[in-house]
């Protein structure tokens, strides 16, 4: 919903909340990396765009029956302050996005969470850092996104108060993905939020910044087959085996919009993270 340092998150809580309900919400704070363009005296971690260095032996990826993915981020493990995270992200290695981004058709066919035959439609890739790798060049078909070279800096993620792991802490047995009568719902303190920061922007780990309700919540409902309803204990269970791995936003000056403005959500369960099993990533968008 909303990232800064846990001392201004903190402190906006405790203009808003009474005391006890801010140091509670304060300690749901989580730690992400946020991403944005690197000026010139920036260390560079990744970039969006470009061209991605693959491996001999990895082939691009491809949605069989649709063609080949674009490519949109590449991030250096190494170089990210990767300890600050509350989740098992690789120490060194290269993690490199891509996406369906309806180049070949004209955004004809749309990689839905909801349907599991356009999962193909988006993957992440890990390289490993003792593996040789060399920048591929693009499929016929698809233009690179120009190259925008990105820096990275650590900032406390806050999420919306109808997130599971909030409304777990605050009421429990509350609607999913819902406004529920407490104090973190009021209209007071969700106001002072999005003034805050209601930018999405780009994040490794962390709290995600959802445009609309939490990502967790769509993809616990394409893992469950779209056949438990929002007051299914299972949703919910679900929707809290999942963090965020990355998300990127529409970003002008690598020419990506992603919808009416949007963003892309790669989530993952943490045991797959451990395990590297990024195979196992789960992909969703939203727009507004």
């Amino acid at each position: 919903m909303t990232h800064g340092s846990r001392d201004a998150l903190r402190s906006l809580a405790l203009q808003h909340l009474p005391p006890e309900v801010a140091e509670a919400w304060a300690d749901l704070l989580r730690p992400g990396i946020r991403l944005q363009a690197a000026a010139n005296s920036d260390d560079v971690v990744g970039q969006l765009g470009g061209l991605p260095a693959l491996p001999p032996a990895s082939a691009w990826p491809v949605w069989d029956g649709h063609g080949p993915l674009c490519f949109v981020a590449s991030i250096e493990c190494a170089r990210l302050p990767w300890a600050a995270l509350d989740i098992d992200l690789p120490a060194a290695g290269t993690l490199l996005f891509f996406y369906f981004d309806g180049q070949l058709d004209d955004g004809d066919a749309l990689v839905l969470a909801e349907d599991p035959e356009s999962w193909a439609g988006a993957r992440v890739l890990h390289v490993a850092a003792d593996e040789k790798a060399a920048e591929r060049g693009t499929p016929a078909g698809l233009k690179p996104y120009p190259v925008v070279p990105l820096t990275a800096q650590v900032e406390m993620t806050a999420t919306e108060p109808w997130h599971p792991s909030l409304r777990d802490a605050f009421a429990p047995g509350a609607p999913l993905g819902n406004r529920y009568d407490h104090p973190v719902c009021s209209q007071e303190f969700l106001d002072a939020l999005w003034e805050f920061g209601d930018e999405v922007g780009h994040q490794i780990g962390g709290h995600a910044h959802s445009v609309q309700n939490p990502v967790e919540i769509e993809i616990a409902e394409a893992v469950l087959g779209g056949q438990a309803s929002w007051d299914d204990p299972r949703l919910s269970a679900e929707a809290g085996n999942w963090v965020l791995l990355a998300q990127f936003d529409s970003e002008d000056a690598a020419g990506m919009m992603w919808g009416d403005a949007g963003a892309l959500y790669w989530l993952i369960r943490p045991e797959d993270l451990a395990e590297r099993r990024f195979e196992r990533a789960m992909f969703t968008w939203q727009c507004s």
